[in-house]
């Protein structure tokens, strides 16, 4: 018997209560999913389902043609494979469905910061997120923190949710496979910082030091604000504050954009790119 024969359940009513989780999904992206979270699209899904996911799948939601493509990906997989026509899919979900390939996961318990910082003197790159609220924005920044190698990613309580669905799919599945904690409202990143033993990087079109100018941290914690109003003078004032250098007449980067630069040039000056020829 296949895997796709030994696990899935066809579903044929918009209405069977299997397909709750999955019901109203723009209306649940606003009010929240009581510890779930949807992956939606093949790459995504696989990321969930793979061995380098933080997250459990509950259930998958497929459309027929899609089984026979992810049978070896669902093969070790335990949750429930649901397959329903894209019109019955697009029923549940309240718009079009094109991809036919959706999962919910299950949140877990959030480590905490400090769980997921390699100790000293070991090298670390995290990614630290202050006061985001644009989800592609921080789906971005994570798929940033991925492809350069980010031990984690950190975010402050005003930075919005990278498990919010858009920001899952903007971050190319990244969000479910590195490491990330938020932290208690009023945390200082400075303090947390030391606490961690790692070297503050704060940066801001502003500062006076060009990224490159000097050589870069083996522990570093790259702070990002957001777009805008950027990071707090305070802040700026306490750390290592770095600019990216840009044409003379232009010094404005999206957020996500800088992250990836510097994320590149930190990992770069840690030995942590991997060269193919």
């Amino acid at each position: 018997m296949t895997p796709e024969a030994a696990t899935a359940e066809t579903v044929a009513d918009p209405a069977d209560p299997r397909l709750d989780p999955y019901a109203r999904m723009r209306e649940r992206d606003l009010v929240g999913r009581a510890g779930r979270f949807v992956a939606e699209g093949e790459v995504t899904v696989r990321l969930l389902l793979g061995p380098r996911s933080r997250f459990r799948t509950e259930s998958l939601l497929l459309a027929p043609e899609r089984l026979p493509g992810l049978a070896g990906a669902l093969a070790a997989c335990p949750a429930p494979v649901y397959v329903a026509g894209k019109p019955v899919m697009s029923a549940v979900t309240g718009f079009p469905i094109h991809r036919g390939v959706l999962a919910i996961g299950l949140r877990g318990e959030e480590p905490a910061p400090a769980a997921l910082v390699p100790p000293a003197p070991a090298p670390a790159l995290v990614l630290a997120l202050a006061g985001l609220t644009n989800h592609d924005n921080v789906g971005a920044a994570f798929r940033n923190a991925a492809a350069f190698g980010a031990d984690a990613v950190l975010l402050d309580a005003a930075t919005c949710d990278p498990l919010y669905r858009k920001a899952i799919r903007v971050s190319a599945g990244a969000a479910l496979i590195t490491p990330f904690a938020r932290l208690a409202e009023g945390t200082d990143w400075l303090a947390l910082a030391d606490r961690l033993g790692l070297d503050a990087l704060a940066l801001s079109p502003g500062a006076g030091e060009d990224l490159g100018d000097r050589p870069l941290p083996r522990r570093a914690l790259l702070l990002l604000g957001t777009e805008g109003p950027g990071l707090a003078p305070g802040l700026l004032g306490r750390a290592r504050a770095l600019r990216i250098p840009m044409a003379a007449d232009f010094d404005s980067l999206n957020v996500a954009t800088a992250a990836g630069i510097a994320l590149h040039a930190v990992a770069r000056a840690q030995g942590r790119l991997s060269s193919r020829r």
